[in-house]
């Protein structure tokens, strides 16, 4: 059974920075499509980051971001931990949300992950809430 599990969370003013971490439980990251969202009240829940893997070994992993994010946020993950991380630097108020991390497996190219909706991804994690005060 695959579980995500995010971490890392809490409330920072504006200007700060935070690192959430999402764990992966009954499955290795490989060939995958990995991506952060959130979602703040009474908001759709926007794409912040993802992240693609074509399982051939290489340390280079393709990223993609959104708009609102560019420059300030940035996706990695560490095999070993089977940790995805998401480090958000120069918070803004408007970056308040609940973050979730997100899983895809077996996806061909770095074009299907980036361009797919984010209801192609499988697996999602409880979320951990992110509180930008100014």
């Amino acid at each position: 059974q695959v579980q995500l599990v995010e971490s890392g969370g809490g409330s920072v003013q504006a200007g700060g920075s935070l690192r959430l971490s999402c764990t992966a439980y009954g499955v290795t990251y490989s060939m995958d499509c990995l991506g952060w969202f959130r979602q703040a009240p009474g908001k759709e829940r926007e794409g912040v980051a993802r992240l693609y893997s074509d399982g051939s070994g290489s340390r280079i992993d393709a990223t993609s971001y959104g708009d609102s994010v560019k420059g300030r946020f940035a996706i990695s993950r560490d095999i070993a931990r089977n940790t995805l991380y998401l480090q958000m630097n120069s918070l803004k108020p408007e970056d308040s949300g609940m973050y979730y991390c997100a899983a895809r497996f077996s996806v061909d190219s770095a074009g299907t992950c980036f361009q797919d909706p984010d209801v192609s991804f499988t697996f999602w994690g409880q979320g951990t809430q992110v509180t930008v005060s100014s």
